[in-house]
């Protein structure tokens, strides 16, 4: 069973930085989705994709991945560059 540890990322329709300091295990996908017979709609028999535990740091979540012997993987987050510019800089 192999896993993802990532921190998740801001919203950018929001300005707002909750959330932000928490980390999360996700689940690899086991197996493609396929299309149900009957409705049509995309699914699989993997209950673990649709699991997402919630950790405080990242050492949190090394600690229950190596507990429980998952293989995680941790995606470190990308530097956030701002852009700062004045309402000024609009009409030049």
């Amino acid at each position: 069973m192999s896993a993802r540890i990532f921190q998740r990322p801001k919203n950018a329709m929001q300005s707002g930085k909750a959330l932000l300091a928490e980390w999360i295990l996700e689940f690899a996908p086991a197996d493609a989705q396929k299309p149900d017979p009957l409705t049509g709609w995309a699914g699989s028999m993997d209950t673990q994709r649709q699991v997402q535990l919630k950790f405080p740091d990242v050492e949190a979540a090394k600690a229950y991945a190596d507990k429980y012997g998952i293989e995680a993987e941790v995606h470190a987050t990308p530097p956030r560059r701002l852009k700062i510019q004045a309402y000024a800089d609009n009409f030049r």
